[in-house]
C-alpha cells in the first residue's frame, strides 16, 4: 500500500541583499540561492525580464549581448545559470545600480 502523497513545500527564504549575494557569488558559493534572491540580483545589475516560458526566466541587459536565462527548481536558482552570471559580472565589469 501507498503511503500519503508527497508534496513539494516551497520555503520562503529570508531575502539576502543583492550585495551580499553578488559578494558570494563572486566568492565561488553558487548552491542553496533562493530563485527570487537571484531575480532581485539581476534587476540590481540592471538585466530586465524579457519573457517567461514556463519556469524560464530570460533576461537582458543593454550594452550586452547576451541574454541570461534563470530557472526557478523549487525555490532555488540552478548554480550553471549563476555560474553564467558571475561570467558576464566580470566579463562587463558590472556593478549594482544605485536607482533600482
Amino acid at each position: 500500500m501507498a503511503g500519503p502523497p508527497r508534496h513539494t513545500v516551497r520555503v520562503r527564504s529570508k531575502l539576502v541583499k543583492p550585495e551580499a549575494l553578488l559578494h558570494r557569488l563572486l566568492a565561488g558559493v553558487f548552491t542553496n540561492v533562493a530563485f527570487d534572491d537571484a531575480r532581485r540580483l539581476l534587476e540590481a545589475l540592471g538585466f530586465d525580464e524579457l519573457r517567461v516560458r514556463g519556469s524560464h526566466h530570460v533576461y537582458a541587459r543593454s550594452g550586452i549581448a547576451e541574454q541570461l536565462n534563470v530557472q526557478d527548481r523549487g525555490g532555488q536558482a540552478k548554480p550553471y545559470q549563476l555560474r553564467q552570471l558571475v561570467a558576464l559580472v566580470r566579463r562587463y565589469d558590472l556593478r549594482i545600480e544605485d536607482d533600482r
